[in-house]
């Protein structure tokens, strides 16, 4: 029986590997793929008669996890620069006016629909509003530098800004000057926490001489991550300050208590640190996706019940994607696709406490808004392919966003 599992989980992986290495090629989101993996080994242990433990409690841990190596490995891939601060504006303004039209948006619909309260409807819309790091990092590989540059802030700065709202939004029942105030501390206390910790694991990163350095760092990080969020804090502008921090080290050597920490030669441990976080990101990733595709029913998937709101719910998110872009004076191809939902769309829907809970968004409306979504971004990555060329050409105007068009 353990040569059995031990056999199955490395198929699974295997094969979760070459969903990876293809999806460049072919396009398709490896999350469709890595679903109706999970879902097919469902139908096969059903018709074996295999019964499998449920893994239900195991979801919200791998998530968890799993949205930590993300946020994580697409900040270590950002470039700090006095040029990128207009791409890092429209992200952030992208990511965070969108979030909020979209969920007051959603929740007027829920209210309309149901005659549901207005809180309530706002904590079951906030997941549909964000978009999935998880999903839209891995997809962008072979657009040009600018938009990729682009698609990693804004779904970065997305979860961490959904995650900060939902809990906003789910833990205060009353929204004055009191609870404004509070968050506004909280915010101060986790920008200092951030810094403190992240010169603290930098130190750590350089002076550790030992074999193994790079897995205790991540232990330290998901360590803090979680105390963190147990005291209700932004835990994710820890993650998005470290991986910034570690992978710019090097451009603020000029300042005397930056030299102290040895820049230089942090870049080359960085290099091998970002090497282990995108394996064990890819290994984490696989994995939710597989087991949430496993705990997929098929009648969950074809809900015409929820078909004709799943849809709607596309449509607005991407009647305001068009505008954002517009606003934004970015392009539509292919930015428009790329909006997909995801791992945070699935963790926050299963954050909502049974007592704000609403009927109208279960499971089968978060499966299928994730498959559409997802979808459209296969279609349009598809239909407006980058050459290598194209790639090299629009590699040094990714310095100033505002000459895109």
């Amino acid at each position: 029986m353990t040569s059995t599992i031990i056999i199955s989980f490395c198929i699974l992986l295997l094969i979760a590997y070459l969903f990876d290495l293809s999806s460049s090629k072919t396009k398709i989101p490896s999350v469709i793929l890595l679903l109706l993996l999970g879902w097919l080994l469902h139908q096969m242990t059903e018709f074996l008669g295999i019964h499998l433990p449920d893994f239900t409690v195991v979801l919200p841990i791998l998530g968890s996890i799993g949205l930590i190596l993300i946020v994580l490995e697409g900040s270590l891939e950002l470039d700090l620069d006095k040029s990128k601060i207009s791409l890092i504006r429209k992200s952030f303004f992208g990511a965070l006016v969108t979030m909020f039209v979209i969920t007051f948006a959603l929740s007027f619909l829920f209210q309309y629909l149901g005659g549901f309260p207005f809180r309530s409807c706002l904590a079951n819309a906030i997941p549909f509003s964000v978009i999935s790091s998880a999903i839209a990092i891995p997809s962008v590989r072979g657009i040009s530098t600018a938009n990729k540059e682009f698609v990693i802030y804004e779904s970065s700065l997305s979860d961490i800004l959904g995650v900060v709202f939902f809990n906003f939004i789910v833990l205060n029942t009353d929204y004055g000057f009191k609870t404004f105030g509070n968050f506004g501390i909280q915010l101060v206390i986790i920008v200092v926490i951030s810094f403190v910790a992240t010169i603290g694991l930098t130190i750590l990163l350089r002076k550790i001489e030992h074999h193994i350095k790079f897995i205790p760092i991540i232990l330290l990080i998901i360590l803090i991550y979680t105390v963190l969020e147990i005291y209700k804090l932004p835990s994710l502008i820890f993650i998005l300050t470290f991986g910034l921090f570690i992978g710019n080290l090097y451009k603020f050597k000029r300042f005397k208590w930056i030299k102290k920490l040895h820049p230089e030669e942090l870049k080359i441990e960085d290099q091998k640190f970002k090497e282990i976080t995108v394996e064990m990101a890819f290994l984490v990733r696989a994995l939710f996706f597989i087991l949430f595709g496993y705990l997929l029913e098929t009648t969950e998937i074809l809900n015409t019940n929820t078909l004709l709101l799943a849809a709607g719910i596309v449509g607005i998110i991407f009647v305001f994607r068009i505008i954002q872009l517009k606003i934004s004076r970015l392009p539509l191809k292919p930015l428009l696709f790329v909006a997909p939902r995801g791992l945070i769309t699935i963790l926050l829907f299963l954050s909502v406490v049974p007592a704000q809970q609403l009927h109208l968004v279960n499971k089968s409306l978060i499966v299928q808004i994730i498959i559409l979504t997802a979808l459209i971004m296969m279609v349009g990555l598809m239909a407006f392919p980058v050459s290598e060329k194209s790639n090299e050409e629009n590699a040094e105007p990714a310095l100033d966003v505002n000459k895109v068009e």
